[in-house]
């Protein structure tokens, strides 16, 4: 190559490396500010850390996923959301968030809450669950007819508290407010997130 094309070549170099880094990493698009932005879009920051084993802590999450037999579309399937201990060394497990297919239709628990209009789910103050609206269930890439996100709160569970004779955490009504709320979320950004909302 002749040399007078050389300073040439290396900015031509230089402004392509750019444009591709820049096709990669759009600087309009919000970075996740946590794990798989608190799985998957599934929790804003504000709605996971309703939920509270009465320690305190900032949220984190992680996320166990797998992909749909009919999409390239990641599913997650477990989202477990930690707190941070007092040092900020240690994480420890308040709750766990699971999407997963089913065949049966939905239903509901003894003494539980409803969701409220436009959701079909219940909420207790340990336990939670909704069922996505008809539809999501294929453009998530499952074949079963439906697909139900399940909340479990080990901290309110109430016979594992009896057992130890220690009280809730919060106060049972609240932590059956909080559940509902998380779950009422999760529905509607899932079904937004794959665009099957009813």
């Amino acid at each position: 190559m002749d040399k007078k094309w050389l300073p040439l070549t290396i900015t031509l170099g230089i402004a392509g490396v750019a444009v591709v880094a820049a096709s990669v990493w759009p600087d309009d698009v919000e970075k996740p500010p946590l794990p798989q932005s608190l799985c998957h879009g599934a929790l804003s920051r504000e709605t996971a850390e309703l939920i509270d084993d009465g320690r305190g802590g900032e949220a984190s999450a992680g996320a166990w996923e797998s992909k749909g037999s009919t999409t390239d579309s990641a599913v997650f399937k477990e989202c477990p959301v930690l707190r941070a201990d007092q040092d900020g060394a240690k994480r420890r497990g308040v709750y766990k968030l699971v999407v997963e297919e089913t065949r049966s239709a939905p239903g509901t628990k003894k003494n539980s809450v409803p969701l409220g209009p436009g959701f079909t789910g219940w909420a207790l103050p340990d336990r939670a669950e909704v069922t996505l609206p008809t539809g999501c269930a294929a453009r998530m890439g499952s074949a079963a007819p439906h697909v139900k996100a399940s909340l479990d709160v080990p901290s309110q569970d109430e016979e594992r508290l009896y057992r130890r004779g220690e009280k809730p955490p919060v106060d049972p009504d609240t932590a059956t407010r909080n559940n509902a709320t998380v779950m009422r979320e999760v529905a509607t950004r899932l079904a937004e997130r794959y665009d099957c909302a009813a």
